[in-house]
């Protein structure tokens, strides 16, 4: 393994010279400093991050924690913001939760002990009492983890009203709602919330249906047939993308007629999902300025700021017409 000795060897300098080069520290000359990168280059060091952390040096690594990264909303968020702190010169950690609140804690573990400099968390896992303890700057997206650390979403009460709109203004009047989970107390709920806030104005009956985020795919479409096939429905709100794509598929296979006779509308409104179905009618969360926020946020964290009790921070939605 080269050493920073090698390197002050190679480049013909001390390796106080060197370390203040790396850490961009008083006077150096520009002669001395290309002298210096060049032997870097060279022998292709690599200064070890986890030592410079031990000395009380930023790691310039940030963790993230995200459920799934092969969702496809999860993915584009997750390919956003590794380029967004890359081009701030920051490295990721990147830590896939799944559904195991075990699997979270022990990536939390070894996020802290390798000293980041900060963490992303947008994980499904509820209950998770050591974000309560963090001591690095974090922040969250869409999920209430802990009092002082701040959440960034897309305005999700304003989704819903804007996909029950959708509906009514379509002509629906038997609307029903498939969301990932009952009363979870995270900002995700405020969809279910406006939804039944729009159908109370236009005096119509509610109907709530809750299937679980690790439920697959194809358990998921035989409970959306039978829901079709037993309910008199005519618009349909679910607050993913992917489970809308199953209710089109389901009506298909039940020869129901969209949009003549169940008019459907999701919630994300992802790149790969508007280029690969771009019939369906979704509500579009804006991935770049949520990307923008949590890095914003948590760099400001990083330099200083510390945060208030229940920070919330909404960014508005847009309506997309499937065609």
């Amino acid at each position: 393994m080269i050493k920073l000795t090698d390197v002050a060897k190679k480049a013909g300098v001390s390796p106080t010279t060197v370390s203040r080069v790396l850490n961009n520290r008083g006077y150096i000359s520009e002669k001395t400093k290309l002298k210096v990168q060049n032997a870097i280059a060279e022998l292709n060091y690599q200064p070890n991050n986890i030592a410079r952390s031990l000395g009380g040096k930023s790691t310039h690594i940030i963790g993230l924690i995200f459920y799934d990264t092969s969702h496809p909303f999860f993915g584009e968020l997750i390919s956003k913001l590794e380029s967004m702190l890359f081009e701030k010169g920051y490295k990721v950690f990147l830590c896939n939760s799944a559904n195991s609140p075990e699997k979270e804690k022990r990536y939390l573990d070894m996020l802290v002990a390798n000293k980041v400099d900060g963490i992303i968390s947008g994980t499904h896992n509820l209950d998770i009492t050591e974000y309560q303890n963090i001591q690095a700057p974090i922040v969250s997206f869409d999920r209430n983890l802990a009092p002082l650390i701040p959440v960034v979403s897309s305005d999700n009460f304003k989704g819903g009203i804007k996909a029950t709109e959708y509906l009514i203004n379509q002509g629906a009047k038997n609307i029903h709602i498939i969301s990932s989970h009952l009363h979870s107390h995270n900002p995700t709920d405020a969809r279910v919330e406006g939804f039944f806030s729009i159908l109370k104005q236009n005096n119509l009956t509610p109907h709530e249906h809750a299937f679980s985020f690790t439920m697959s795919p194809t358990i998921k479409k035989e409970l959306i047939k039978k829901i079709l096939q037993n309910e008199p429905i005519d618009g349909l709100f679910c607050t993913d993308d992917l489970t809308a794509i199953l209710v089109y598929e389901a009506a298909q296979e039940l020869k129901i007629k969209i949009p003549q006779e169940l008019k459907i509308i999701g919630y994300d409104g992802t790149d790969l999902i508007r280029n690969y179905f771009p019939q369906l009618s979704t509500i579009q969360q804006p991935l770049k300025e949520i990307s923008s926020l949590l890095i914003d946020i948590l760099l400001k964290q990083i330099n200083g700021y510390k945060p208030k009790p229940n920070e919330n921070f909404k960014l508005p939605v847009n309506l997309i017409i499937g065609n």
